[in-house]
């Protein structure tokens, strides 16, 4: 080590102005929208297979699914209950994606 050199410690938790910070936030809000939007999706294709709704996965997605959709349910009361299902579940799943997916390209431009 020259003499001359002045000792500068690496620092890895410094701040970073490159807006990383941004962009995770960014990325935990686009991965949460993605999810529950999964969510829905999956219960929409357990339910139009016929999938036994006593079984503990299927339950477990069905009571997600509820609740990720609360606030939708019955905006669609259709006689054919696939449509209706596919209608109230699959209505949150594109919001979701909309919202999620453009509130973390502005939370990207921060």
């Amino acid at each position: 080590m020259p003499v001359n050199d002045t000792y500068t410690p690496h620092t890895p938790y410094a701040p970073n102005r490159e807006g990383v910070g941004a962009n995770r936030a960014a990325l935990v809000i686009h991965t949460i929208a993605d999810v529950a939007a999964a969510f829905l999706g999956l219960w929409i294709l357990l339910y139009l297979l016929g999938a036994n709704e006593g079984n503990v996965f299927v339950g477990f997605v069905h009571g997600m699914a509820d609740w990720l959709a609360g606030w939708s349910q019955d905006i669609f009361t259709m006689e054919t209950e696939g449509l209706r299902v596919f209608l109230n579940y699959g209505l949150p799943a594109v919001i979701y994606l909309l919202l999620g997916h453009g509130i973390a390209s502005r939370v990207r431009r921060l």
